[in-house]
């Protein structure tokens, strides 16, 4: 196999799938942060998991489109739930959302070992995903030309991976859901009373919200693992977060740090163990969530240089008026 039957088989397929993962949790990450609510996705991604094994019970077989629905209903429980202790019982938001991930989990688990032992749900992937796993024979086969090769764009198109075809219907799904509720959600999202007032229920908003969070963690735990995903969710918004107080600019610089994070951890997890002689690769998705972590630290410490250099100049200035008004005096 040549190196650009191998590229297109399996390195293509493994980053685009990081591309996708990361840009769709960017998306909702941006959202997230301004509701000052970041880990509620650290919490869906705990809660689907009832929602995962329950699908599995009803219909029996690991279809992707049931996990989704059966998160997505998990997701506006754990959203619902999280609302109630807080408005409701005037429990601390943190603490609310703590105490019903840590419930929704444990729930999972003990359907999951009563009810479904005979699932193949491998832990390590629902931690860590498998990246690397995702491959594509067919666009590999047609870009090597060979004797093998694809015979037409179906055929290719038929052969595409179950997790990058999911990744891309999710943030297709996602783009055109916040893009028409645009608006309404970011006025939820910054004032629930004031969009309350105006006729908007912010509720509705919050467990349609939620049910994003929980397709996303659901589509993207296959690639980049369900914890990870928190990082995906949180660093590049944060990143962007830090380069503009816009929010329309925070989405796009977001999405623009998730597709670095991404490619550029996917080639460093491939040939940064080659620095120190050793030919295996590191863990892609962790390797992705590590450059993320970085970005987002250098990002913090740009903007306090600059913060610092702002308040320098300005007590500059402030020195050479006093001086200038002196002379006059």
């Amino acid at each position: 196999m040549s190196q650009m039957e191998l590229f297109w088989t399996l390195d293509f397929p493994a980053a685009a799938s990081a591309v996708l993962a990361s840009v769709l949790c960017a998306v909702l990450g941006c959202f997230l942060l301004v509701r000052r609510s970041a880990m509620l996705g650290d919490a869906i991604s705990h809660a689907i998991l009832p929602g995962i094994v329950g699908s599995f019970l009803l219909v029996g077989t690991r279809s992707t489109w049931a996990m989704l629905a059966g998160a997505a209903v998990a997701g506006v429980v754990t959203s619902s739930l999280v609302d109630l202790l807080h408005r409701r019982l005037k429990l601390e938001r943190s603490a609310a959302t703590g105490a019903v991930f840590c419930t929704m989990f444990s729930l999972g688990v003990i359907m999951l070992e009563q009810g479904a032992r005979n699932v193949d749900l491998d832990a390590d992937c629902v931690l860590y995903g498998l990246l690397e796993g995702i491959n594509w024979p067919a666009l590999g086969k047609a870009a090597g030309g060979g004797a093998g090769a694809a015979s037409g764009v179906a055929e290719v198109l038929a052969g595409a991976p179950r997790q990058l075809v999911t990744l891309a219907v999710a943030l297709v799904v996602t783009v055109l859901v916040l893009a028409s509720l645009y608006k309404v959600m970011l006025l939820a999202s910054f004032d629930a009373a004031l969009a309350d007032a105006l006729g908007f229920r912010s509720r509705v908003i919050d467990m349609v919200f939620a049910a994003l969070v929980a397709v996303a963690a659901v589509a993207s735990f296959e690639a980049v693992g369900s914890i990870l995903v928190v990082a995906m969710l949180v660093c590049p918004a944060a990143t962007a977060a830090q380069c503009s107080d816009r929010f329309g600019v925070r989405i796009w610089l977001a999405m623009v740090f998730a597709v670095v994070a991404a490619v550029g951890g996917y080639v460093l997890a491939v040939h940064l163990p080659r620095l120190w002689g050793s030919g295996d690769s590191v863990l892609a998705s962790g390797m992705i969530a590590t450059l993320s972590g970085l970005m987002l630290c250098a990002a913090v410490g740009v903007r306090v240089v600059m913060m610092k250099l702002r308040r320098a100049g300005m007590r500059e200035a402030g020195v050479q008026h006093e001086g200038v008004g002196g002379a006059g005096g």
